[in-house]
């Protein structure tokens, strides 16, 4: 395989190409080390050392950092490591080497995400937010039946009431209306709010 271009990302990293491909990144010191120029050829046991060696190897590093940074999802963390440069195949070795310590559990996840959340925040509103960050609609499912029951949407709803100043016994009925209806577009249920609007 030829080395087709080398592309400055930064003063010290850069994108290596292989015949016209983007292979991986690498560091001023390592292109010197292995000697990689444009237009010179790269033999399958360098390709396979520099990959093994130093990419996958720097991969599980940054997996681990950004873990270490914050909590995430599966798919947080491959986004993140595929817009760092990680080819897919490293990228899905560096994923199953923090699952194998346990480091990255979507389930695990979505239950503290539901259970810091839960108190402000619909059942809707967790599932979408939850959604978003590429949990799968099955664990969803299952962590919002395992962890949010009427009496934690209500308490999210009396929540929501204190945060707007909402006070039931001076509003009027328009006011209440709309604060009905700003509710149920949260995604809150009917007889949830209906239950607490007459506490």
């Amino acid at each position: 395989m030829t080395v087709t271009k080398i592309k400055a990302l930064t003063k010290t990293r850069f994108q290596v190409y292989l015949d016209e491909e983007a292979a991986f990144v690498l560091h001023k010191g390592e292109l010197r080390r292995y000697h990689l120029e444009e237009g010179e050829e790269l033999s399958e046991e360098t390709y396979r050392e520099i990959r093994q060696n130093i990419v996958l190897k720097r991969a599980k590093l940054r997996a681990m950092h950004l873990l270490t940074d914050m909590d995430r999802t599966e798919y947080q963390l491959r986004s993140k490591l595929l817009m760092g440069g990680y080819p897919e195949d490293i990228t899905d070795q560096a994923i199953e080497y923090v699952k194998s310590f346990g480091y990255l559990n979507d389930l695990e996840y979505a239950r503290r995400f539901v259970e810091s959340r839960k108190h402000a925040k619909s059942r809707r509103q967790l599932y979408a937010l939850l959604s978003g960050k590429g949990v799968d609609s099955s664990l969803i499912e299952q962590v919002l039946e395992e962890g949010c029951r009427s009496e934690d949407a209500r308490e999210a709803i009396r929540a929501i009431l204190r945060k707007k100043r909402f006070d039931r016994e001076t509003a009027s009925e328009k006011e209440r209306q709309r604060m009905y209806a700003s509710l149920a577009r949260k995604g809150f249920r009917y007889e949830d709010v209906g239950k607490v609007m007459s506490e």
